[in-house]
C-alpha cells in the first residue's frame, strides 16, 4: 500500500436473519442490505455477509436449494462490488458442484473480480453438516487492497491451527462468516478474541440472527483488533454493524510482542 491512509478501512457487516429453505427471500434481503451499505454517508471499503445466507441450514433439501457452481451468487455479488467499488466478502453459500454441495465463501475485489473462494474445511457434526455437505481441502487466502487476509467459516474458529497457518502466510485480517447459535455466545466471543490475540491480527466476524426451527442465532457480529480489544459488536437484532480499522496496528502489535519470531515450531510437531 502506498501510504498509511490507504491502510485504514471502513467495514460493514450485514447481520441478517436468514430464512431456511427460502433462497428467493434471502437473495432479496441480502440485495437490500447491500444497497443500504453502499448508500451509507461514509461508504465502506469492505462489506461482509454471514454464513449460508442463501439457504440457511435446510440441509435435508440442500441438493435442490444450493446454487449450481455458485453462478447466481457470483453474478449478483460481482456486479455489486464493481458498481460501488467495494470489496465484498460474500459470506458463504450452499454451492452445488458435480461431486456434491459445499459451504463456500467468495471474495470479490473492488473491480468485481472473484479473487478467492474458500470451502469450509471443518464440518459441524452437531448440525449434521457432514451428512449433507462436502468439506473443502485448502485454507482460505485472499488479498484486500494489496494486504494479505484469510477466510474461515463458523466452526473453523475452534481450530487454532488453521488461523495460525493463515497468519504465518501473512494474513493481517481474518474474515469469519458464521451461523453460530445459542447457547454458545461465550464460546463465540472468547474464540474470536483468542484468534485475534494469538495471531495479532484483526478478526472480522459476521454472524446471522433470527431463528430456524428450534435453533436461535444470537448475532453479536464483531470486529476485534490485534490486541484482542472489541472495536464494535452488534446485539441480537438484524442490523448493519460498521467499524473502522487501521492495518498499521497489526505491524505495531507484532513488533511490540514478537510472537512469530519467538515460535519454536520444531517442538510443536507430533
Amino acid at each position: 500500500m502506498a501510504n498509511d491512509k490507504e491502510r485504514r478501512l471502513k467495514i460493514a457487516l450485514l447481520q441478517m436473519d436468514v430464512r431456511a429453505g427460502e433462497p428467493e427471500a434471502n437473495f432479496a434481503k441480502l440485495a437490500a442490505m447491500l444497497e443500504e451499505a453502499a448508500a451509507l454517508p461514509d461508504k465502506p471499503d469492505i462489506v461482509v455477509a454471514p454464513e449460508m445466507w442463501n439457504t440457511g441450514y435446510a440441509l435435508e433439501r440442500i441438493g435442490e436449494l444450493a446454487d449450481p457452481e455458485g453462478s447466481r451468487t457470483k453474478s449478483i455479488l460481482s456486479a455489486f462490488a464493481r458498481k460501488h467499488g467495494i470489496h465484498l466478502i460474500g459470506g458463504s453459500i450452499a454451492e452445488k458442484r458435480e461431486r456434491g454441495v459445499y459451504n463456500t465463501a467468495y471474495s470479490f475485489d473492488r473491480q468485481g473480480r472473484l479473487n478467492a473462494a474458500y470451502s469450509k474445511i471443518h464440518l459441524f457434526r452437531l448440525m449434521d453438516e457432514e451428512k449433507h455437505l462436502l468439506a473443502g481441502d485448502a485454507p482460505g487466502r485472499l488479498a484486500v487492497d494489496g494486504e494479505t487476509a484469510g477466510m474461515m467459516i463458523c466452526y473453523d474458529i475452534r481450530f487454532p491451527e488453521l488461523a495460525r497457518k493463515l497468519a504465518l502466510d501473512g494474513a493481517k485480517v481474518l474474515f469469519v462468516p458464521a451461523e453460530w447459535p445459542h447457547p454458545r455466545l461465550h464460546h463465540w466471543r472468547t474464540l474470536l478474541m483468542a484468534r485475534a490475540i494469538e495471531n495479532q491480527m484483526f478478526v472480522i466476524a459476521c454472524n446471522r440472527c433470527g431463528t430456524s426451527g428450534d435453533t436461535s442465532f444470537f448475532g453479536h457480529s464483531m470486529v476485534i483488533d490485534p490486541w484482542g480489544e472489541i472495536v464494535a459488536e452488534a446485539g441480537e437484532e438484524e442490523t448493519m454493524l460498521t467499524a473502522d480499522i487501521d492495518l498499521a496496528l497489526v505491524d505495531e502489535v507484532r513488533a511490540r510482542i514478537p510472537v512469530f519470531e519467538d515460535r519454536r515450531p520444531s517442538l510443536y510437531a507430533d
